[in-house]
Parts: structure tokens; sequence; C-alpha cells
């Protein structure tokens, strides 16, 4: 009489790695007696985890205790005055600021990034050059940004206090980091997708086009997301270039405060502090909506090319 043989779940079975690596809470104590080094670096890295998540919670409670009470229709006004102290022109001006200097540092960014994974020779001292100097760039303080955009672009080319100012010099400090992180996220391409599609009959521009960048949109789209962080919260370089006039710019040529010059004027006065904290609160919640639109649709498109 035959009888048939019942196939166990992957999981149950001795050969799944899931059973294998599964220990109990006494094993893992005794392992970590034979190697306590192991146990006091896990006791550090929880310790460190553990603070960095309290800080940024205790910092985040703050902010919201402290100015969702604040928060009034009247802070929401079109038109700035005295007695309002509407934060509606800053919210505006940063819309157009982030979205200027994201138009022109994204496609310079992402172009040097396909040159120099994609045309340049490999470790040709050019390329070493110009990764040294934007891992340099990167780390420069913004005040500095701000006064090069003061001395070069509103003294010397006459652009005077603008939103084209602040928004070419918040271009030139986030390019860097969008040039770096899509460079990385090109080099984590599998050098056999370029090959097939070489084998395929594909020149070099389609196999970039139509290959390799679709693969690195999710890495290129996390450059992007920082940079776009750091331009919405970014205050020294907008003060030296763009202006502090409480008002919807007129245009590109016209002088506007952001909504971090805007809070940061408002505590340094010292009348205002009630709608600074309120401010804050929609300084924090612009920040996690971008992050979390940008991080949505890097998911969708990285499940797109799944």
């Amino acid at each position: 009489m035959n009888q048939k043989s019942v196939a166990l779940p992957r999981e149950n079975r001795k050969d799944h790695p899931a059973s294998i690596k599964r220990q109990t809470l006494r094993q893992k104590l005794a392992a970590y007696r034979k190697t306590p080094g192991s146990l006091a670096i896990l006791i550090l890295l929880i310790l460190s985890a553990v603070i960095t998540v309290g800080a940024l919670i205790a910092l985040i409670g703050y902010i919201l205790v402290m100015g969702i009470p604040h928060l009034r229709p009247s802070l929401f006004a079109w038109e700035y005055n005295s007695e309002n102290v509407s934060m509606m022109p800053a919210i505006i001006n940063t819309v157009i600021i982030t979205a200027l200097s994201l138009i022109i540092a994204v496609p310079l960014g992402i172009g040097s990034a396909i040159y120099l994974v994609e045309y340049a020779k490999r470790g040709s001292k050019l390329v070493s050059l110009v990764r040294i100097t934007a891992e340099t760039l990167s780390g420069i303080p913004s005040i500095v940004y701000g006064l090069f955009g003061y001395l070069m672009l509103v003294i010397a080319c006459g652009f005077k206090y603008s939103i084209l100012s602040g928004g070419l010099t918040l271009a030139i400090m986030i390019l860097p980091v969008i040039m770096r992180t899509t460079e990385e996220a090109l080099k984590s391409v599998p050098d056999s997708f370029r090959e097939g599609s070489f084998a395929l009959g594909a020149g070099r521009l389609r196999t970039v086009f139509k290959i390799v960048l679709p693969s690195a949109v999710p890495g290129i789209l996390s450059g992007i997301i920082l940079g776009m962080g750091r331009v919405v919260g970014e205050t020294a370089a907008l003060m030296y270039t763009a202006g502090t006039v409480a008002g919807v710019a007129d245009g590109l040529f016209a002088s506007g405060r952001t909504l971090s010059v805007h809070m940061y004027l408002l505590l340094s006065e010292g009348l205002y502090t009630d709608q600074a904290y309120g401010t804050a609160v929609i300084l924090l919640i612009m920040v996690v909506l971008l992050n979390g639109v940008s991080g949505l649709i890097a998911k969708r498109l990285a499940k797109g090319l799944q």
C-alpha cells in the first residue's frame, strides 16, 4: 500500500534558513557569555537607538505642545501685517524657492552623475577630482554659501535680494548631495544589465535611459528628498540672498522670506514668540509631508520596476 508523503511547510523544514537561524533566548545568552564583546556592542547599539529615538520624540513633542495651542486662522491670512503675523506668504515663497532650486539642481546633479559613472573613464584623475570637490562642497556650512550668493549673485550679477538669488544659492548647495547619491545609485546597478543591453544592440545612451536610470530611481529619489529637506529648513543662506520681505514675492527678481526665515525673525524680535512656535509646527508638518509623499513615490516606482 502506497502512502502519500505529506510535504511540510517550508518554515518547518530543518533545511530552511529561518529554522536554522532561529535561536531561543537561553541559546543567545549562552553565546553572549562566550563572546562578551558582542554583548557590549549590542548593548551600546540598543542604547544609541533608544537615545536617538527619544531625542527625536522629545523634540517633536516639544514643538507640538508649544506650537499647536497658538495656531489661529489669522496666521494663514493672505497678507502679512503686525497684527496677524501671517505665515502664508512665507509658505508660498518656500514652495517657489524649493521648486526653483530643484528644477536647477536635479538635472545638473543627475547629468553629472551619469557622466562620471557611465561615460568617464573609471579611475581617471578627473573623476577623482570631481568626487573630492563634491564631498568638500557637501561639508561647507550654509552661511558660506550665503556669503558666496551675496557676493556673486546679489552684487556681482545684479540680482539683488530676490527669489532667484536664493533659489540659485540653494541649488548650488544641494547639487553635491544629489550628484553623490545619484552616483551611488547608478553604481549599484549590476553591470550585467548594461552588458545584456549592449548584447541586444542598444547604444550607450539608450542603455542609460532605458535600463540603468529606471533601476536607480529609488536611490536618485532619496538624494532629491535629502536636498528638498535641506532647502525647506535653510535659513542662513537665504537671509543673505532672498531677503526678509514679509510678503508674497511678485516675481523671481522680488525679495521674500521663507518659512524658516520667518520663524527665525519672529523669535529674534522677541515680540511674537507664540506665533514662532506655531510656525515651527507648520514647518515640521511640511517637511514630514514632503518626505512622506516622496517616499511613497519612490516605493511605487520601485514596485513598478520589479
